[in-house]
């Protein structure tokens, strides 16, 4: 009977342990995006600043993923019809088993970057493919575990698209700490 109460307090603190170390934290719908950094297998360095006021879509697919293979065309096909509108879509890779030489013939046929790198808080949510939608305003608007077609992505996409481009804060006054000019005395 002790044995067993002793293994039912231990498996307590380790699940207890395991709940609050080891779940990720996801970037959460309706708040702004958190930053992101990622490099293309082109080479540039793209951060989330960059894009401002763009509508972004992070991607994030497998190679073994039967719906990756079918989704990956239809975002290249949808980047190519709505990049000019402000459309932005980084596609990444998410395990490290295929080796990065065997996917620069992708990178190379398609119009979408593929990242190499990324650091930031965003990775699959459990499933891929998983689709993170970024709106102009720097909102996260959209994080789930599952393929867009055609359709869906126009439903939710196509609305944002269509949203004005914010217009970039004024610029900060000039400090008049180090300009001290002379008043004339009256």
């Amino acid at each position: 009977m002790r044995v067993l109460a002793a293994v039912a307090a231990a498996l307590f603190v380790v699940g207890s342990a395991t709940s609050v170390m080891a779940w990720p934290t996801w970037p959460k719908v309706g708040q702004p995006a958190p930053d992101f950094t990622v490099t293309t297998f082109g080479g540039r360095t793209v951060k989330l600043a960059d894009l401002k006021g763009d509508v972004i879509v992070l991607n994030f697919w497998a190679t073994w993923c039967a719906p990756c293979r079918k989704e990956l065309p239809t975002l290249d096909a949808l980047f190519r019809a709505y990049a000019k509108y402000g459309l932005q879509v980084l596609a990444v890779a998410t395990e490290d088993s295929v080796p990065q030489e065997k996917l620069k013939p992708l990178a190379a046929a398609l119009a979408i970057p593929l990242v190499r790198r990324m650091t930031g808080p965003y990775h699959d949510v459990g499933a891929v493919p998983t689709n993170y939608v970024i709106d102009r305003t720097g909102k996260l608007v959209y994080a789930k575990a599952a393929a867009f077609g055609v359709d869906s992505f126009n439903a939710l996409v196509i609305p944002l698209l269509k949203e004005p481009v914010p217009e970039p804060p004024p610029p900060a006054p000039a400090s008049s700490a180090g300009s001290a000019q002379a008043t004339p005395a009256p």
